[in-house]
């Protein structure tokens, strides 16, 4: 996202953690700054010192140990930069916040039509409840410049999560949980960004659902992988109740403090039938034009872990 921002010609400002890795973005025109999100006041008096024009908040966690913790940061932090925002002496022109298709929750395998921006909620996870409360929290604000994106699945580069099936798929093996049919849909890093810049510019305020506009079956990532890293693999299917039981196991013996990748709630995205999404409304106001497929977004994803000596 700093790339496309510095490509379209913007001064880049970076909200960091202190011990956020920033070592990846060395050499690039980007400046950083430290904002407590615990406090509304503390980032209105950062927002009136540098007078942004534009916010694009992709902050947020995809782990953790209880709802609670989800909403806290997912859904109370957005709500006090969006209460900042509304609140500072200088005006901004557009702010973008970073939801995901989670907080829609997936259809049924069978359905007819594809998740729509107004389709009924129903979030399976506390991360998709929380992306869903921010959503709330920031629709209560009066005269909010908002635009809010809800991507599918991100990939790309420097990604850990959907990397662990890459590599391993790079040591032969390919599992699955359970037999039952799904369609997933994906959305490159870099199409996720170009997305997000434009709406600092578009004339239409709103919510947008964000894939590469294809579906896919269970096994098309596994497929086109194999393909790009030409590797065989053993392919098998995990009874969901065995993965189950890890999960729960795994949720009980967190490595180093942090949560684990694999709990039993994201066993319900994992596992959901269908995350089939519509990208129309996207591609007519914001204007949004995806530029990968699941393959060519791969190959440039798997390149750049080979380079970097993931794989």
């Amino acid at each position: 996202m700093i790339e496309a921002a510095l490509k379209a010609g913007l001064e880049v400002h970076a909200a960091v953690r202190a011990s956020s890795q920033v070592k990846h973005l060395e050499g690039l025109a980007v400046q950083y700054v430290s904002p407590d999100f615990r406090s509304e006041e503390a980032i209105r008096k950062l927002l009136e010192e540098q007078q942004y024009d534009y916010v694009i908040h992709g902050a947020g966690i995809t782990k953790a140990f209880s709802e609670e913790e989800y909403n806290a940061v997912n859904a109370g932090y957005t709500q006090n930069l969006a209460l900042a925002i509304k609140n500072a002496k200088a005006p901004v022109k557009r702010f973008v916040f970073i939801s995901s298709l989670a907080a829609l929750g997936p259809i049924a395998y069978e359905a007819q039509a594809p998740l729509l921006e107004e389709s009924a909620p129903q979030p399976v996870t506390a991360y998709g409840r929380s992306k869903l409360l921010a959503e709330k929290y920031l629709q209560q604000i009066e005269g909010l410049p908002l635009i809010t994106l809800r991507p599918t699945a991100v990939y790309g580069p420097r990604d850990k999560d959907i990397f662990i099936m890459f590599k391993m798929i790079a040591r032969g093996w390919e599992p699955y949980i359970g037999r039952k049919q799904q369609r997933f849909s994906f959305l490159y890093a870099k199409d996720l960004a170009k997305a997000a810049i434009s709406a600092l510019t578009s004339p239409c305020l709103g919510t947008y659902n964000l894939s590469d506009g294809n579906v896919y079956d269970r096994y098309a990532l596994a497929d086109i992988t194999k393909k790009l890293l030409k590797k065989n693999t053993l392919k098998f299917h995990v009874p969901y109740g065995i993965v189950e039981v890890l999960a729960g196991i795994l949720e009980k013996m967190p490595s180093g403090g942090k949560a684990p990748a694999l709990n039993k709630e994201k066993l319900n995205e994992l596992t959901a039938p269908n995350w089939n999404c519509s990208i129309e409304k996207g591609r007519n106001n914001l204007p949004y034009t995806p530029e990968y497929d699941l393959e060519k977004g791969l190959a440039e994803t798997l390149q750049w872990y080979k380079e970097n000596k993931w794989l």
